[in-house]
């Protein structure tokens, strides 16, 4: 997860547009043939994809951008130490 990653998806890209691609990587991670570093990059993307996404409806729920990223972030990181 990289923040920088996550601001410049969410505003460069709707959210439909985010999780159409969030679905084609998945589909893309069920193929067979995928090496585990293959596998390791996708959930990279496929992380900050969603965390765009996450980002994107607090702010449409009126959170100023800074502040829904860095709740974002603060979510996740309390989730791992849980």
């Amino acid at each position: 997860m990289k923040l920088p990653v996550i601001r410049h998806l969410q505003r460069n890209n709707t959210v439909d547009e985010l999780e159409q691609t969030v679905k084609v990587l998945e589909s893309f991670s069920e193929y067979q043939g995928i090496k585990d570093e293959e596998m390791d990059v996708i959930g990279e993307l496929i992380t900050n994809l969603c965390g765009a996404v996450e980002v994107h409806k607090m702010i449409e729920s009126g959170v100023p951008e800074r502040d829904a990223a860095n709740r974002f972030v603060k979510k996740v990181l309390g989730s791992i130490d849980q």
